[in-house]
């Protein structure tokens, strides 16, 4: 005959299960906390900064510069948490014909974490203070990648006199938002993911963020190197990131304001590789929205080229977002073209 349980003997298994799943969170917890501990300390013994650290005022940033020469080459990344690493492929190439410096925002990798908001007016005085602090003065090349191009277009309209030329590597355009979601009908905007992102920077104390990065594998493309870093800081990391993307709209705003290059040279880099199944699944697309929205990328970038009197767009038609890692030689020869017009400009000056 069957047996039968009682109210009593079934609480009496809820309380079991519940007990035994609190002890599984309770462990959980306390494994990634210490994982997470373990993991910073190796951080730091591990992967030192490769660069140095300056003291931009009470805080130190991370600037890696390489080789020697004039104009100084800057490189600005996008959002996330690579900071300088993203160059990693273009840096030691770029440093054989001039001075070439990548460096870390407040929050990202080896630069410490700031208490105020972060937006493009506040990266331009950061970057403008860390190179003041590091004796560059001038002339500098800047080379921003996604955001990184109304960070380079703000800190041109703040500190022109420094800028002597730009390369933007397959910048944000201060409209793309409003121009992309009308064009398929959906939020393009990357704020939209700042939920998730602050999620995970709630919960970095727990390794949460490292463990996502690690298990995403790095790019292929990037030295392990590089892909190491960018996993062993990827907790402290998370919340530049954060603090960037929260200030995502008052960046662009900035930029829409700060774009007259005059007659400084300009090339800006367009990638043109179709969006893949995976992407267009990630962003509620159909095919033919990819198609749509490659155009109109190419068109936002088409005028932004005409923001300097000489300036010139330059298309990279089998590359994805990162130029730099996707297609290092685009890069390169962009930069080395930069730096070639930067130099006839300073002989005519001189020779005048």
């Amino acid at each position: 005959m069957p047996t039968i349980d009682t109210p009593k003997k079934k609480w009496r298994w809820t309380k079991r299960i519940a007990k035994g799943a609190a002890g599984l969170l309770a462990l959980t917890v306390v494994a990634g906390t210490a994982y997470e501990a373990i993991s910073r300390i190796n951080a730091k013994s591990s992967y030192p900064p490769p660069g140095k650290l300056v003291d931009v005022g009470g805080r130190n940033m991370h600037l890696d510069c390489r080789g020697a020469g004039s104009p100084t080459v800057v490189f600005e990344s996008g959002l996330g948490s690579g900071g300088s690493t993203d160059w990693r492929l273009v840096h030691d190439r770029i440093a054989r014909f001039t001075r070439a410096c990548a460096y870390d925002r407040a929050g990202i990798m080896w630069s410490d974490a700031k208490s105020t908001p972060q937006d493009g007016a506040a990266v331009a005085d950061d970057l403008h203070v860390l190179l003041n602090r590091a004796g560059i003065a001038g002339p500098i090349v800047l080379v921003g990648h996604s955001v990184g191009g109304p960070y380079t277009t703000i800190y041109t309209a703040k500190y022109g006199d420094q800028v002597a030329g730009l390369v933007l590597v397959d910048p944000s355009h201060p409209d793309q938002v409003s121009r992309m979601n009308a064009a398929v009908k959906a939020d393009l905007n990357p704020r939209s993911q700042i939920g998730i992102v602050r999620a995970a920077a709630k919960l970095s104390w727990m390794g949460v963020p490292r463990l996502v990065v690690a298990l995403g594998g790095g790019s292929p493309k990037l030295p392990a190197r590089a892909n190491a870093e960018t996993a062993a800081y990827s907790s402290h990391s998370i919340d530049g990131s954060l603090n960037e993307l929260d200030g995502f709209d008052r960046t662009l705003d900035e930029a829409r304001a700060s774009h007259n290059f005059g007659n400084r040279p300009l090339i800006v880099l367009t990638a043109m590789a179709p969006y893949t199944p995976t992407q267009l699944k990630m962003l509620g697309l159909q095919p033919q929205d990819g198609v749509r929205l490659k155009q109109l990328w190419r068109g936002l970038h088409s005028e932004m080229a005409h923001w300097s009197t000489r300036g010139e767009q330059r298309i990279a038609p089998d590359s994805g977002h990162y130029i730099q890692v996707d297609y290092p030689d685009t890069v390169v020869a962009a930069v080395r073209d930069m730096i070639a017009a930067v130099r006839a400009d300073q002989a005519a000056g001189h020779a005048k």
